[in-house]
């Protein structure tokens, strides 16, 4: 048997709704994530790579050509490979135009992310050459967070977070939130200038 009542509120919910709906389309493209540009002091620390090289942060960044840098973990298995696989993404469009990004992923797991954990991890995402993964000492870690107000205390609270380094004025470029590969590329281009 119907229930007049199911039956009346269904119909007074489905009035409401088409009521209450914008007239115009709604854009499926409005962004996701927010967009501002930062400066930053970075710390004078040396960090460890995938091949166990030291790499000095500062000199790192430094340059004429747009740095990404991320903050991971290998053992995610939320946020970060969302992030790679933006990385991944960007380093293939990219490669179309003969184009090779600079990639910079910092683990915000020094204390279970070696070198050889890292490799693994880069290796599983297909990254290319240009795609780094560092590593260093909790202290230099946490520094390098705090310098980009990207500090957690606990990794499995971070969030989603890119950001891009303009070579021409120094200025940081920050992608908070989840983007599209279509938004992470125009964003990247921007700097780029192209």
């Amino acid at each position: 048997m119907i229930n007049p009542f199911k039956t009346i509120a269904s119909l007074l919910l489905l009035v409401l709704m088409t009521v209450m709906l914008p007239s115009s389309p709604v854009h499926a493209e409005s962004k996701k994530y927010k967009r501002t540009v930062e400066h930053y002091t970075l710390p004078n620390v040396t960090l460890i790579n995938q091949d166990g090289k030291k790499v000095s942060l500062q000199s790192l960044v430094k340059g004429d050509t747009p740095i990404v840098v991320t903050f991971i973990y290998g053992t995610c298995t939320t946020i970060c490979p969302v992030l790679s696989a933006g990385f991944v993404n960007l380093q293939s469009k990219l490669a179309a135009t003969g184009q090779s990004p600079r990639l910079f992923s910092i683990t915000i797991d020094p204390e279970n992310d070696t070198p050889k954990v890292m490799k693994e991890y880069l290796k599983r995402f297909r990254a290319k050459p240009g795609w780094d993964f560092a590593t260093g000492s909790r202290a230099d870690i946490d520094a390098v967070m705090k310098a980009f107000n990207a500090y957690i205390p606990d990794k499995m609270s971070h969030y989603p977070l890119n950001l891009i380094r303009n070579p021409k004025d120094g200025s940081w470029v920050r992608l908070f939130g989840i983007m599209s590969s279509r938004e992470f590329l125009e964003e990247y281009q921007g700097v780029v200038g192209k």
